[in-house]
């Protein structure tokens, strides 16, 4: 279906710097430091301040769970550098939806694109919502349980908040973006201190190599893969960066070297926040808690313990953020490809931000706050988001095969790949051992998404009535938002215009 990658603009030949000033597009308004933020800030969660149990419950000792945190944190990186070489190689928004379209074919790409549109992106918005939302009324419930409906109208709230920052400005967002990465970065940096004072004073026993790797329960191979897998989800979110490559001032500079320093960093924040963490607390004491940082926080920093839970609720509101910015744009990109309604391709006249796309991605989450399953259906569906971290390396194998010259601004060596595969493939074929059942109906969730991509993609000769509907509604979008193509899709779909006025004929 696709001849291969298409190099946005790569053949084109120089244009007025003042026309193109003037032209309505996304524009390259993140630099460096906003492109670490994007990183860091997707990454770092409120799990590393809640709960960062999982993987010491499954690695069995405190030795153990800190190599499997370093070992995932180099994977990623691995993983992380082969993004780099097809996000410079195959320029344009959308991450790896895009990189698995232009690879494996359109349908293999909007299978990706419906899973994160259907799932994926609405419940990790709503999730971290939610957990933002309970820690902002924590202090008015402090004997009890804050009320669901409550949780769930500041969860609202806070999405329809930074959904119209996002609409407002891109430098607006980003600068949100930044501030609230920087304030979760201070948090754990104190956490680390801390943890750095209690070695001096002598409290390190659970670092001592004789008691590091004494298991609190036997080893198990199957527990220590689940150490690893949970490990490999704590790090989800260094791909997003690939989702806004269009809008990276300097990509083929700023990709890498954003990935170059955020991961390292947060393999370091991780790595030494546990450290931390088991001076001041036991395995056990680990283990039973719900709220690690504030139970932290409690035991070290006393009248000044109040800012672990603020740091949590900074941590989520960036997140959410970082999210929305990150997800609209893939939901842009799919619409320009074709892969959703034309509508979503559009921007703002003025403020040149995808206004559709953001709006698409608030109504979507703001549906899941409203169910009850949010939970469940991370679970079925984490299988197949890490099932196309996989599928996407191998692209870049298939692609240096397919097309050896084609330009590379980064190459790197194919042993890279093939070390990220290994590790993919073999949590994935555990994560079959382990949970068939979850596994299969994430699958399941997926392959519903081939007869829409068949019915809504792939058959061209739709009914006159149908296509005269879509475009009034187009229009009438168009208005309400006062969004246009960008100037650089313009030609294209000038061209898909004629091709369905061709076909209109011919029927």
């Amino acid at each position: 279906m696709d001849d291969g990658p298409r190099q946005r603009g790569s053949q084109e030949p120089p244009t007025d710097p003042s026309k193109e000033s003037s032209a309505v597009a996304l524009k390259k308004e993140i630099g460096l430091i906003s492109a670490c933020g994007i990183i860091v800030g997707n990454i770092i969660g409120s799990g590393i301040f809640v709960s960062p149990k999982g993987v010491l419950e499954n690695a069995s000792s405190v030795g153990l769970a800190l190599i499997i945190w370093i070992t995932t944190g180099i994977i990623t990186a691995i993983g992380a550098l082969c993004y780099a070489e097809l996000g410079v190689t195959i320029p344009k928004s959308g991450g790896d939806y895009s990189y698995v379209k232009d690879i494996f074919g359109g349908l293999a790409g909007f299978l990706r694109l419906w899973i994160a549109l259907l799932v994926i992106y609405p419940t990790n918005q709503a999730v971290i919502a939610l957990t933002f939302s309970n820690y902002v009324l924590q202090p008015l419930y402090p004997s009890c349980i804050a009320p669901e409906s409550g949780l769930r109208l500041l969860a609202a709230v806070c999405l329809l908040l930074l959904t119209w920052v996002n609409c407002f400005s891109v430098r607006w967002a980003t600068r949100v973006q930044d501030i609230f990465t920087a304030g979760k970065l201070l948090a754990l940096g104190l956490i680390i201190v801390m943890g750095i004072v209690q070695i001096c004073k002598g409290h390190f026993y659970w670092l001592e190599p004789s008691h590091a790797f004494e298991p609190f329960q036997e080893y198990d191979v199957g527990r220590i893969a689940l150490a690893f897998l949970q490990g490999s989800f704590a790090y989800g979110g260094w791909n997003f960066l690939n989702y806004v490559t269009e809008e990276l001032i300097d990509p083929h500079k700023n990709l890498p070297r954003a990935i170059f320093i955020s991961i390292p960093l947060v393999t370091f924040v991780y790595v030494f926040a546990n450290v931390a963490y088991v001076t001041a607390m036991s395995p056990n004491e680990l283990l039973a808690s719900n709220a690690v940082a504030v139970i932290f926080g409690e035991k070290l920093l006393g009248v000044m313990s109040w800012i672990m839970p603020i740091s949590v609720a900074l941590s989520t509101f960036g997140g959410v953020n970082g999210s929305l910015f990150t997800s609209s744009r893939l939901f842009f990109a799919g619409a320009r490809e074709g892969h959703l309604p034309r509508l979503l391709a559009m921007i703002h006249v003025n403020r040149f931000t995808p206004i559709p796309a953001l709006l698409f991605t608030c109504i979507s989450t703001l549906l899941m706050l409203c169910t009850s399953d949010i939970y469940t259906l991370i679970n079925y569906v984490g299988f197949i988001n890490y099932l196309f971290y996989g599928v996407t390396v191998a692209g870049q194998i298939v692609l240096r095969i397919k097309q050896p010259d084609l330009h590379r601004p980064i190459k790197v060596s194919l042993v890279w790949p093939v070390i990220y595969l290994l590790f993919w493939a073999f949590l994935l074929i555990f994560s079959l051992y382990s949970e068939p059942m979850v596994c299969g109906i994430g699958l399941a969730i997926m392959l519903t998404g081939v007869p829409v991509y068949f019915a809504g993609v792939y058959w061209e000769n739709k009914p006159k009535q149908f296509i005269s509907f879509v475009a009034k509604m187009t229009r009438l979008g168009q208005k309400l938002c006062l969004v246009v193509y960008p100037a650089e899709d313009k030609r294209r779909e000038d061209e898909d215009e004629e091709n369905r006025e061709d076909a209109e004929e011919k029927l």
